[in-house]
């Protein structure tokens, strides 16, 4: 992949999302009258690889957008330099070498201890980690594995006041294999690690396929979740009325809870993306 900043995803979608883009001027003036509700807004950079970072720290930005997320080390000082904040860091591994697997640990705990004291320095209230595939591991195993590893990390991100985060992604569509691909199991994992610094992402999209009956699992758990991801289902695209969520009403859910971290899109937009950012965070304002 071209970008560090987008390597977490196997850049799906980056080529339809850049297609839409056509060619970059400044910055437009996407500035709305909006009331600025009671979420924190986050994007997620991987969705827009065709448009620059700085770029899109500046349009976000004009939108109410406060954070540019999933950044990696070498683009955490162009988010600030743009005023923006950066809501999760890239951690070390990946999505399907994860911390499951005991063979990982070390090189896991090794990128780890060196990459949190660098996202305490620069602000980054989070960075992200991965349960890896299954490969045949019972989610009994998959469960002692995780805990056992991350507690290895959890002083240290104590000692810094970073909360590690784990995705939940569906195992059905676009992560087959994948372990951490259902709340309870998620759940659990928290309760296991014993950490008030380790916590869940909850993505909306990958827990509808899985799950559904999204609003009463964030209402359920809502103490075992750290930030939210949206996009649309089915197809991954725009939130909007041509997929099955209703995101108004999950937004105010959320917010109903307490919840003060940050609810990011994480759409691959099928139309202007611009246009369609903006309308998300209308849509999610609440």
């Amino acid at each position: 992949m071209s970008s560090p900043g987008i390597s977490r995803r196997d850049a799906l979608g980056l080529a339809a999302g850049a297609a839409l883009l056509g060619p970059l001027g400044a910055p437009r003036a996407e500035a709305s009258t909006r009331e600025p509700g009671r979420l924190n807004h986050s994007v997620c950079r991987w969705c827009y690889g065709g448009i620059g970072l700085e770029d899109l720290c500046k349009r976000a930005k004009a939108m109410g957008i406060a954070s540019v997320e999933l950044l990696s080390e070498n683009e955490w000082a162009t988010a600030r330099a743009n005023g923006m904040q950066c809501a999760i860091a890239n951690g070390p591994g990946g999505i399907t070498d994860g911390w499951n697997t005991v063979a990982n640990h070390d090189r896991l705990v090794q990128g780890a201890e060196r990459l949190l004291p660098l996202v305490a320095e620069a602000g980054i209230p989070q960075m992200i980690v991965f349960s890896g595939n299954r490969r045949g591991m019972s989610d009994s195993e998959g469960l002692e594995n995780c805990a056992k590893g991350l507690k290895r990390i959890m002083p240290i991100a104590e000692k810094h006041g970073v909360t590690v985060i784990m995705e939940l992604l569906n195992s059905r569509v676009d992560h087959g294999d994948y372990q951490c691909d259902r709340t309870p199991w998620g759940v659990e994992l928290v309760k296991r690690v014993e950490s008030d610094r380790f916590r869940l992402l909850y993505d909306i999209y990958h827990m509808q396929i899985m799950e559904g009956d999204v609003i009463r699992t964030i209402e359920r758990n809502k103490d075992f979740i750290a930030h939210y991801h949206t996009g649309g289902n089915p197809g991954r695209a725009e939130i909007d009325e041509t997929q099955e969520l209703n995101y108004r009403r999950i937004a105010q859910a959320i917010a109903d809870t307490g919840f003060k971290g940050f609810v990011a899109q994480e759409f691959i937009p099928r139309k202007d993306p611009m246009t369609s950012l903006k309308r998300a965070i209308e849509i999610c304002t609440v």
